[in-house]
């Protein structure tokens, strides 16, 4: 009996075993990705290099001094460098919380921005915050909280968002914003704004044929927005025929190519570019990578674009290992914005597409784009510090 008793035991506890649900998770803090934090320093570095570089004629002859710009930006960096401490530090699951939230605060700016004598009008454009020579672009901060509002949702909607009717209400969340943005006028930022949240809409599983629907649409109503205002159009004919116009609309794209193809192989060196005084206008900005080519060369251009390339694939490993559908796709938006922002901007300075106002990440001189973009790599930092295990 003692025999039997035991065995009815032990298939009873097997049996209790089997029906006992499966292990759950709980989240494991660990040390932030190094290899993704690393390359953000070496990208931050040579930024600040190139900028000092690319700058210090313009400074000098429009300011008196060649550092003007230089410090102005190791000042913004400090800046970024606390801030992305300050993100990378908080939990990735209070960013959840706050989203909402962030994404409002964000259209409120949006919408004083345009306010006359409250956002400041420079060269016809209505896009800064701030007292004096300190400003901020709202447009900059609505780039990263509707990534994190789009993350969230998300994540709420789930397998939802494989229907039309979910997935309209996106593209309206996303008109919202993007149509004050193009009131300052900022049309540049509604399109690196726009590419990475449709590619988080795909990998979250909305259906490509929705998509393929409004892709004649959104070009019709793209086509018109372009042509619309006089500069704009003049772009566009500018970039069929720079040559066209080599003293007026097309300068600036020609002494871009020149400064490309003057850099050979192996670049002029170092501080050495000849296009930078006073021929490719304002060179610390949009225009930087012209100057990169042309003084570190072809090899050197590579090269950078393999750092990023190590920053985009880093932050893709970070996405896939993320402990949620929320932090996944946070992160990949922000990878998207990053490497949106590469791309185009690249594809402007070769004359690949119109000129439009597109910074490059970490190079492009420029306060609050770069402290929001520091920012947001602290975002990315925070949630490579975890990961899930089962208990």
């Amino acid at each position: 009996m003692a025999v039997k008793s035991v065995a009815v035991k032990s298939a009873a506890k097997r049996a209790d075993t089997k029906k006992s649900p499966p292990k759950k998770a709980r989240l494991k803090k660990k040390t932030c990705d190094l290899g993704f934090l690393t390359t953000v320093i070496i990208l931050l570095v040579l930024g600040l290099m190139m900028v000092f570089s690319a700058s210090y004629p313009s400074a000098y002859y429009t300011f008196g001094s060649g550092y003007y710009f230089i410090k102005r930006q190791l000042i913004w960096a400090i800046f970024g460098v606390i801030a992305m401490v300050i993100t990378s530090n908080i939990s990735f699951r209070k960013y959840k919380q706050i989203a909402p939230t962030l994404f409002i605060i964000s259209l409120l700016l949006l919408v004083v921005v345009l306010i006359p004598g409250i956002g400041k009008n420079i060269k016809g454009a209505r896009r800064w915050l701030g007292f004096g020579p300190l400003t901020i672009q709202p447009s900059e901060i609505a780039k990263i909280t509707l990534i994190l509002f789009y993350a969230y949702l998300l994540e709420k909607d789930g397998a939802n968002i494989k229907k039309f009717k979910v997935l309209a209400k996106y593209a309206l969340i996303a008109a919202i914003p993007m149509g004050f943005m193009l009131l300052q006028p900022h049309f540049s930022v509604c399109i690196i704004t726009a590419i990475p949240l449709v590619i988080m809409l795909l990998v979250a599983g909305a259906r490509v044929r929705y998509f393929a629907l409004a892709a004649a649409p959104v070009a019709a109503i793209g086509t018109f927005i372009a042509i619309a205002e006089p500069y704009r159009l003049a772009r566009l004919t500018t970039f069929l025929n720079p040559f066209a116009d080599r003293l007026g609309a097309g300068w600036q794209i020609i002494q871009s190519l020149y400064a490309i193809g003057s850099g050979g192989i192996f670049g002029l060196g170092f501080g050495n570019s000849r296009q930078k005084f006073m021929y490719v206008s304002e060179p610390q900005n949009d225009f930087i990578f012209a100057i990169i080519c042309e003084e570190l060369g072809f090899i050197g251009a590579i090269a950078i674009l393999a750092v990023f390339a190590v920053l985009f694939w880093r932050g893709m490993k970070i996405a896939v290992s993320s402990p949620d559908t929320f932090s996944s796709l946070a992160v990949t938006g922000i990878i998207s914005l990053v490497a949106c922002q590469v791309i185009l901007n690249i594809a402007v300075v070769t004359s690949s597409i119109p000129t439009t106002g597109i910074p490059l990440p970490f190079f492009s001189a420029g306060g609050s784009s770069l402290i929001f973009l520091l920012a947001a790599m602290g975002i990315v930092l925070n949630i490579s510090k975890y990961e899930t295990q089962k208990i």
